[in-house]
Order: structure tokens, then C-alpha cells, then sequence
């Protein structure tokens, strides 16, 4: 059975006009340390075709690692966190259970490409 951890924050109150309603979230997935490295090297090219097919929502995405593979990071933009659930179930990695948990965050972003947006 799979398990996730969820730590919400408060929605985004400075959307810029030309976002629209959208929000950006950042997802932190931890990997399960008990399963065969050799998984992530099989289904990598899933992934990454699904990385490419949500290219619109998924804004970016890379491994974290510190001594080993830790897990990954994503950055996504969208309306609900129902639809940040719907893209981390459908990540190849996700049914092999290599991913033990995730936490989203809502991201209020105040400073961009040297531009305060407050």
C-alpha cells in the first residue's frame, strides 16, 4: 500500500493577471530506500515521456540527492490540488512503488528572473 504525506499552504494571494488562476506547487517525493535502484534506470524512460506529455503543467522536475538518491523535486502549475494528485498517480514511478511518500507545497513566489512581484 502506498502511503503519502501532504503539508498544505495557504493559496497564493498575488497572482499575477497573466497567470490567470493557476498556482504554482512544488512536490517533494521521497524515494522508498528498500527498492532495487535498477527500478528508477527501467522506468526512466516512462517517466520522462510522461514528464513531456504535462510538459504545460509540469514546469520542471530533477532528482534530489544528497549521498544517494534522496527522491525528486517537481515544480507545477495548477488550479487544484486534485489535479497535482491526478499527475503524481499517474507517474510511471509511482506504481512501482519507488516513490514512499511526497509533501505539496503551494509556492508564492516574490522574486523572478530579478523582478520583485510584490
Amino acid at each position: 500500500m502506498q502511503t503519502f504525506a501532504f503539508n498544505l499552504h495557504l493559496r497564493d494571494a498575488t497572482i499575477r493577471p497573466e497567470e490567470g488562476p493557476a498556482m504554482r506547487h512544488v512536490i517533494i517525493f521521497q524515494d522508498n530506500p528498500d527498492i532495487d535502484p535498477a527500478v528508477r534506470s527501467r522506468y526512466m524512460p516512462a517517466h520522462l515521456s510522461f514528464l513531456e506529455r504535462n510538459a504545460a503543467r509540469i514546469l520542471a522536475a530533477g532528482p534530489l540527492s544528497g549521498d544517494a538518491m534522496a527522491g525528486g523535486l517537481w515544480i507545477v502549475e495548477a488550479e487544484t490540488r486534485a489535479e497535482v494528485e491526478d499527475l503524481v498517480r499517474e507517474d510511471p514511478f509511482w506504481a512501482t512503488g519507488l516513490r514512499a511518500s511526497w509533501q505539496l507545497f503551494i509556492w508564492r513566489r516574490v522574486f523572478e528572473a530579478g523582478q520583485r512581484l510584490i
